[in-house]
């Protein structure tokens, strides 16, 4: 009988192995001893086998051993995706943290750190926390989290980290501290688990949802300027629904012109034509990827294309306008609807 010895489906062979070499007889209120009882001595050796039990415990606490081994040094085993993220992450431990990083010589941010740490690991995730918050399948609480989830906070989500175990994460936490351990400080308001790709091609590159209606006529061109400038297609067609409802001929009693409503200043300064809906849409995903790259932030993106980047850096965050604050709780409704 071949047997696989290695790691823990090899010792659970051992296991079953053992059991069919031992017939346990049930014991009857007439019989004391048996030739079958798990105490029986082995006649051929003189020496005295040992116990069923005792070599079922000893098999299952080597199980037990590899398992334990298995968690704490992934490698060892080969290693699921989110361990390696992990530890993908822990390399980074000590890089400060720099608003807008993703370059671990000069700094990273939170949303910088897992974008990293997992793209060592072959996932491409979204630039930003809220983005990547969207990413793989929800994971219900903080009691089923497993190494390598995302656990995300705030709504909507502005800040992110890499669950490590033992209700504790890594993240780069703020301005004046560096990349570290520490622990999951609130309830997560999202809690994420990332499934390696079948092919390293079809890694995520954005996040799903988006508003319901958009035209088909404009799907490709949204598609196309996503790709392009590396902003989620969902972000760009909830902000063409919240300014337009998708209406190329729209002007608004400000001067804002046409799908993407770029003011005319602006939209010279993109060099486009904010009525022609290609050159529009170009014109706002360029703007969109700056301000993403500018704040780190879908929720700050999307307020620096209301109410301008200057007054985003003045606030330090959602600018206090009524308008504003309900344009980007709007633009990040329409991100979690429908496609």
């Amino acid at each position: 009988m071949s047997i696989d010895t290695v790691g823990p489906a090899g010792a659970l062979a051992r296991i079953a192995a053992i059991q069919s070499r031992f017939t346990v007889a049930a014991p009857t209120a007439t019989t004391s001893t048996s030739a079958t009882s798990a105490t029986a001595t082995t006649a051929t050796s003189g020496s005295t086998a040992t116990s069923f039990d005792d070599v079922l415990g000893s098999a299952l606490d080597q199980v037990k051993a590899l398992q334990a081994q298995s968690i704490s040094n992934p490698s060892s085993t080969g290693g699921d995706l989110g361990a390696r993220a992990v530890d993908a992450a822990k390399k980074y431990l000590g890089v400060p943290y720099v608003w807008g990083g993703t370059d671990p010589a000069k700094g990273l941010d939170c949303s910088g750190l897992v974008q990293r740490a997992y793209a060592d690991v072959g996932v491409t995730l979204p630039r930003v926390a809220a983005d990547q918050a969207r990413m793989g399948t929800a994971v219900p609480d903080l009691a089923d989290a497993r190494p390598g989830d995302l656990v995300a906070f705030g709504s909507p989500v502005d800040h992110i980290g890499i669950y490590v175990g033992d209700g504790k994460m890594v993240v780069a936490p703020r301005a004046g501290q560096d990349v570290k351990i520490q622990d999951v400080y609130r309830t997560p308001t999202a809690i994420r688990r990332i499934a390696a790709p079948a092919d390293p091609s079809s890694a995520a590159v954005g996040g799903t949802g988006g508003p319901a209606g958009v035209p088909a006529q404009l799907k490709s061109l949204f598609a196309s300027a996503a790709q392009r400038y590396d902003v989620p297609v969902a972000l760009l067609t909830s902000v063409a629904k919240a300014e337009s409802g998708f209406n190329p001929n729209a002007v608004s009693p400000a001067g804002a012109v046409g799908l993407m409503q770029l003011m005319p200043a602006t939209a010279r300064g993109l060099g486009v034509d904010p009525r022609n809906p290609a050159q529009a849409i170009d014109g706002a995903a360029r703007l969109l990827a700056r301000h993403l790259d500018t704040f780190g932030s879908t929720s700050l993106a999307v307020a620096a294309y209301n109410a301008g980047p200057g007054a985003v850096q003045r606030y330090g965050g959602v600018p206090p306008y009524r308008e504003t604050q309900q344009y980007v709780q709007r633009v990040i409704g329409y991100m979690g609807g429908a496609a």
